[in-house]
């Protein structure tokens, strides 16, 4: 009898990675207690405990997945990292060192010797080796080029020669191409030849005597259609085609809208190069959304979770700056109305209120927009009329939860001038949070920055100054 796994790949996966972690505090412990005793030929004792706990934790690395290794090595400490990395099978050390982060991948190679890291890269096709080399010591990537062949080695070269974020770096160079005047029984003995087709191959290519791309012949239909047929009847001529000079996140996007699994890549002449598949678009896809968030919350790059505290220090510091010296603003803001706070206590308890609210508003737009401008819906010349749409909403939304603020302001203090201001004071807030979630991002987009990076500080310091000044103004004219 068959027995069906139904946990979820996410509990398979923190369930591996606790595993590990036992064995791992396991041999600790056990190595900790029998050095600890005094016993006849000891040292062998030790090296043979030692060896055993190792043999059962391998035996456990050599049972998953390279991506499920890469996501345990991200998870454990430098110290336990390398030990988990020593134990690794040498053929699946390329394939982890790809999956794994920047920074995790880093602290790896730093600790491998040249012949180690040769013997990894040489087990990856030429378009993974493109990935890895940005981070491979030159006289690596030489060696290894050495060992290729000719063909092998011109598309090595020829995916070094794209920027890391355009579709050059990324195309897989392992594809299938037939002629248009075959029938589909000749591409049939044709497929069977092959020990097992490219991974992701849902699309043979159409291609002339030059190699111009024709069309495309799904296998889908390649397998239901008349062996008698010719290619060029039933391959498809309306095709998505990349340039390998354009940006790979307008290739994801585009993977997601007209969802392909695999798509041509052509240079400027027609001729097909290579070609793109949805798993690498699905990497750029997450690796974006990770940049996008780290970038919001101010952060340079994706840190290694258990990094030194330098490098930590590093990736934060420069927007922790500008955040103080916004504080340190704020704080102005308020000391010029300490008179105000000092003749009615309520104004400081009341004020963090409105400044929350409209930090929180203005994160909100300020994350739609950014949304919209990496997927290509926002326009220059539509950024007033999106402005008067999100000031609408602004306005609704002040009048009603600042009206409850009031009402709350008004019951606890019985002051119902105090609850006026308290509306007031949270519309207006939020029509510049409103505004400002509009205009930062655009602004950013004009001079050529991304419009992620620090936009939620930038929007939260806005929100806060502005929050206490309107506030504390408001309560000032007609409180005091």
């Amino acid at each position: 009898m068959t027995v069906v796994d139904k946990k979820q790949p996410t509990d398979r996966l923190q369930e591996n990675l606790l595993q590990v972690q036992r064995l791992i505090e396991r041999q600790h412990l056990v190595e900790d207690l029998v050095h600890r005793q005094e016993m006849p030929r000891h040292d062998l004792v030790e090296s043979l405990v030692h060896k055993q706990n190792l043999s059962e934790l391998e035996h456990k690395l050599r049972a998953l997945h390279p991506a499920d290794i890469a996501y345990i090595l991200e998870a454990l400490p430098l110290d336990e990292r390398l030990m988990v990395w020593d134990l690794v099978a040498s053929e699946d050390e390329g394939d982890i060192l790809l999956e794994v982060s920047d920074a995790v991948r880093e602290s790896l190679i730093e600790a491998m010797e040249q012949h180690e890291l040769v013997a990894a890269a040489e087990q990856l096709d030429a378009d993974e080796l493109a990935d890895l080399a940005a981070d491979l010591p030159r006289q690596v990537v030489y060696e290894v080029m050495g060992g290729l062949d000719e063909e092998e080695r011109q598309q090595l070269q020829s995916a070094l020669s794209y920027q890391e974020s355009q579709v050059g770096a990324l195309m897989d160079f392992d594809l299938v191409k037939i002629r248009a005047d075959v029938s589909c029984e000749v591409v049939l003995r044709y497929l069977r030849r092959f020990d097992e087709l490219p991974h992701q191959t849902d699309k043979i290519f159409v291609v002339d005597e030059q190699g111009a791309l024709m069309g495309v012949l799904p296998v889908r239909k390649l397998l239901v259609s008349d062996p008698e047929a010719k290619v060029a009847d039933i391959m498809a001529t309306e095709v998505v085609t990349f340039s390998p000079e354009e940006e790979a996140a307008d290739a994801a996007l585009a993977f997601e809208r007209y969802d392909l699994v695999t798509a041509p890549v052509v240079d400027d002449k027609g001729v097909l190069i290579g070609r793109l598949t949805v798993d690498e678009m699905v990497d750029v896809i997450r690796e974006e959304s990770d940049t996008e968030a780290l970038n919001l919350a101010g952060l340079k790059e994706q840190e290694d979770l258990f990094a030194p505290v330098v490098d930590s220090l590093k990736n934060r510091w420069s927007w922790l700056a500008i955040n103080l010296c916004t504080a340190f603003v704020a704080s102005r803001v308020i000391g010029a109305f300490e008179g105000s706070i000092a003749r009615l206590v309520a104004l400081a308890a009341l004020m963090p209120i409105v400044a929350g609210i409209g930090g929180n508003s203005g994160n909100q737009t300020i994350t739609m927009i950014v949304r919209a401008l990496a997927v290509g819906q926002l326009q220059p010349g539509q950024a007033r009329r999106l402005w008067r749409k999100e000031l609408g909403v602004s306005v609704i939304n002040g009048m009603l939860w600042g009206g409850m603020l009031g009402l709350l302001a008004w019951m606890l203090y019985r002051n119902f001038a105090l609850g006026l201001v308290m509306m007031a004071a949270t519309t207006l807030n939020l029509m510049l949070a409103a505004t400002m979630g509009v205009l930062i991002p655009i602004t950013m987009e004009r001079f050529g920055r991304d419009p992620a990076v620090g936009s939620s500080v930038l929007i939260t310091a806005c929100t806060d100054s502005g929050g206490f000044f309107i506030f504390l103004g408001l309560a000032s004219l007609f409180l005091l």
